[in-house]
């Protein structure tokens, strides 16, 4: 694991969002829905507000029927600033903890845009959690993915192209995740 921050931020979880960079098959969703999990069971004993979770897959389901219908990105984006306004809304007013951004984020120039529209809605502190699993690993969980009904919580069943996760992994090796993304804090879980 390597934790990198930028010096004099603030490491509370108060208007923060997490953006999960990895490959299809990575872990991302599972990763995602059980950090969902881990803080509702929390806040359950706790009594600490409850976090979102933002995906696009489940926003494809939502907007298309079926989260494998990849659809014009144009209404996605919309529904993903859409809940990013929401929920940075509730973190500021202490109604959601802190909420998870579950998308491949493979590419540079998406991320950073991802990144930007976070800070344009009011997130405040961002962390970006890069799930780099091998790929070898990440094609092989695809692979796995046809004998496995949906998941919930927005986890993905659907088996991506391999040649579309090869090209995601050369664009992501070619342009890793850093902090001149304009996260506050980066983790990578390898």
């Amino acid at each position: 694991m390597r934790d990198e921050a930028v010096q004099g931020k603030p490491s509370s979880l108060a208007s923060s969002l997490i953006v999960l960079i990895g490959l299809p098959g990575s872990g991302k969703s599972t990763l995602a829905r059980s950090m969902v999990e881990a803080w509702r069971n929390r806040s359950l004993l706790c009594n600490h507000p409850d976090a979102v979770l933002i995906s696009t897959d489940a926003i494809r389901a939502q907007l298309f029927g079926d989260e494998a219908i990849q659809g014009s990105w144009l209404p996605i984006w919309l529904e993903v600033r859409r809940q990013f306004q929401a929920a940075a809304g509730q973190t500021s007013q202490g109604k959601v903890g802190f909420a998870i951004y579950d998308a491949t984020n493979a590419v540079r120039k998406h991320r950073r845009a991802a990144i930007a529209l976070a800070r344009k809605t009011g997130f405040t502190h961002i962390i970006g959690i890069w799930v780099n699993t091998p790929l070898a690993v990440c094609l092989e969980r695809n692979q796995q993915r046809k004998s496995r009904p949906s998941m919930p919580l927005g986890g993905a069943s659907r088996v991506v192209p391999e040649a579309v996760i090869l090209r995601m992994n050369r664009r992501l090796s070619g342009a890793p995740p850093s902090l001149e993304d304009g996260l506050d804090r980066l983790i990578e879980l390898y």
